[in-house]
């Protein structure tokens, strides 16, 4: 088994980021360059930087501000939010980013994820995919949850995973920011019909969910954001749990303590 990865989140809104439940993410966390700066020194494996509203508004990626942002960033960075064609992509790899994350335009190109893992790689291509429960089944979302595909996100996790992408990008929408867990068995799904691996996003409110997420439903990697801004629970602390339960994970030179956390930039 590859050594799990804990991934913390970044919603990037305007001016800073965000964090709220169901896709309203209306609190304001704090900017975003001392929130990198801090995940920096605690060694997390790598980080997803998303802006939110790039896609529902229309606006092109900021490439300016993202070079800013790889400048102080020192671990693998994925970066989405507003990306429309390879151009941009270029644009994004050579500010710095380490992955692009694709979502909305592939309900309209899904072409775009075989010419970009033709050109840039499959290791550099994140299918990103939102999804909302409708009582006894699951459709993918698009444009930070504003719109219903129609799609099934099995059906589409294979798509994508057929047509190139290195590695799906799976968030519950219904989970997100609520702490109460991530969806077990929208992962199972995923992860039982694609051979990539799937990162689990949405719910993570304590070590345990992120150990169930691997363990019972065959995540490859956790994704989170409100756990580590919102309390004092850490990446190495969730490394160091993940460790305990039989996991490998990426050994860390910091052990966990409350200084780990992002309170530090909380408005």
């Amino acid at each position: 088994m590859l050594k799990v990865r804990v991934i913390p989140t970044l919603l990037w809104k305007d001016f800073g980021l965000v964090k709220g439940v169901g896709f309203d993410s209306w609190r304001r966390v704090g900017p975003v360059l001392p929130a990198i700066k801090v995940y920096n020194s605690r060694e997390v494996d790598e980080l997803i930087l998303v802006d939110i509203i790039a896609s529902r508004e229309g606006n092109n990626p900021d490439h300016d501000s993202l070079n800013d942002f790889a400048d102080e960033c020192f671990v693998p960075l994925t970066v989405g939010g507003g990306i429309t064609d390879l151009k941009q992509i270029v644009f994004l790899l050579h500010a710095g980013a380490d992955k692009v994350s694709l979502n909305s335009v592939l309900f309209d190109n899904p072409n775009l994820v075989n010419d970009a893992a033709y050109q840039f790689g499959v290791q550099c291509i994140v299918a990103s995919i939102d999804v909302h429960r409708f009582e006894d089944r699951f459709t993918c979302l698009s444009h930070s949850g504003t719109r219903n595909s129609q799609y099934e996100p099995v059906v589409w996790a294979r798509e994508l995973a057929d047509r190139g992408a290195g590695e799906i990008l799976l968030t519950s929408v219904d989970r997100d920011g609520t702490m109460q867990g991530y969806d077990l068995e929208l992962i199972e799904k995923v992860t039982s019909a694609v051979k990539i691996p799937v990162i689990a996003s949405g719910g993570a409110g304590n070590y345990q969910h992120m150990i169930d997420a691997v363990k019972q439903a065959g995540a490859s990697a956790v994704a989170a954001a409100s756990i580590f801004h919102f309390t004092e629970q850490t990446p190495s602390g969730a490394k160091a749990a993940m460790k305990a339960a039989g996991i490998p994970v990426r050994q860390s030179l910091y052990s966990s303590s409350p200084s780990d956390g992002i309170q530090i930039i909380l408005n």
